[in-house]
């Protein structure tokens, strides 16, 4: 701490630091929360692909359409699209989510796609 002059006015650099703290979790909060629940998602097609060989295309989306339910994601991460080869499967989704903030709305775009070779 950098000792000035006049008694409290060194308070004004630890203010000026604990609101940019308080932003930081207020807006990271919002946003944590939308990511966590992409990652959450994400994490689910792979276990489903990584599962695939004993589940056909119909089940997989079922239980896509499930978890995106359960998770609370907008009606758009449903529309789950199960594409499979004779080497391969491809899991893949887009959704779009809108954060809230006090003044500001901010729209983001996900496009979860999982690829899994047999």
């Amino acid at each position: 701490m950098v000792a000035l002059g006049r008694p409290g006015r060194s308070r004004l650099g630890c203010l000026t630091g604990i609101l940019a703290l308080a932003a930081t979790v207020y807006f990271g909060s919002h946003l944590g929360e939308v990511y966590l629940r992409y990652y959450q998602f994400r994490d689910a097609m792979r276990q489903e692909a990584r599962f695939a060989s004993g589940l056909s295309n119909g089940e997989i989306a079922a239980h896509l359409r499930a978890k995106a339910d359960s998770l609370g994601l907008p009606s758009g991460a449903a529309d789950v699209r199960v594409q499979r080869t004779r080497a391969t499967i491809t899991i893949s989704t887009a959704y779009r989510e809108t954060v809230h903030f006090r003044y500001v709305s901010r729209v983001l775009s996900f496009a979860p796609r999982v690829e899994r070779q047999f």
